[in-house]
Formats: C-alpha cells, sequence, structure tokens
C-alpha cells in the first residue's frame, strides 16, 4: 500500500484515500468522480447570493416575492404576489416561512441552481 504524503497540486481521494492531483475529476485508483466538472480548484459552486439577504427579504417584504425575485425566481415570485392579493395579504406568511427557512439554513439553492453559501464559507 502506496502512503505518500501529498504535494502542493496533489490532494487524498475522498472514496479510496489515494494520492490524486487536484486538479482530477476522477480518482485514477477507483474511478470516484472526486470534483465538479469544468470547475477550476479556485471556483466555488456556491451562489454570489446571500443567505442572509434572501432570508431578511422574505420574511419583510415575502407577501410581494421579493426574496424569490432576488435568487432568480422570477415566476414563482410573481405567483407568490397573486397569492398574497388574492387572500387579502394571508398569502403573505408563504414568504415569511421561507424567509425563516433560508435564515435557518435550510437546502436553498439561486436559479443557476447553485446552493446559497452557508455562514461561515
Amino acid at each position: 500500500m502506496e502512503s505518500t504524503k501529498p504535494g502542493t497540486d496533489e490532494m487524498y481521494c475522498s472514496s479510496c484515500g489515494a494520492v490524486i492531483k487536484k486538479a482530477a475529476e476522477i480518482c485514477v485508483k477507483c474511478g470516484v468522480r472526486v470534483s465538479t466538472p469544468g470547475l477550476q480548484p479556485t471556483q466555488t459552486a456556491f451562489s454570489e447570493k446571500s443567505r442572509v439577504a434572501a432570508g431578511v427579504l422574505g420574511i419583510l417584504l415575502g407577501a410581494l416575492g421579493v426574496h424569490r425575485f432576488y435568487l432568480g425566481y422570477i415566476g414563482i415570485g410573481i405567483v407568490q404576489i397573486i397569492v398574497s392579493i388574492i387572500t387579502l395579504g394571508i398569502g403573505s406568511l408563504w414568504g415569511f416561512i421561507e424567509g425563516i427557512i433560508i435564515i435557518a439554513g435550510g437546502t436553498w439553492r439561486d436559479a443557476a441552481g447553485k446552493p446559497l453559501r452557508k455562514y461561515n464559507e
């Protein structure tokens, strides 16, 4: 079993522990995908949208679907406005609850499919 220390351009495979290149997409030893295709090691898979901003917008302006517009979901934002109007404001609870879920750390993605960054990342 080869147990060498990885160099500056190397890392351990998360599946088998073999030393592989950081730029590798697939481990040459076990065949498991170790990185997202097309991403360079310095790029991030997280959205540039703020979790805190989306949550606060949902809590304060959820009736207008502003948090959905912020994340790029135009269609759902329009639906939230219509629901709030038809229900005479009761539908605003929908956006308020979504805002709380976003702030509490629920798994939310922007319209491009990228997850919102956690607070400490």
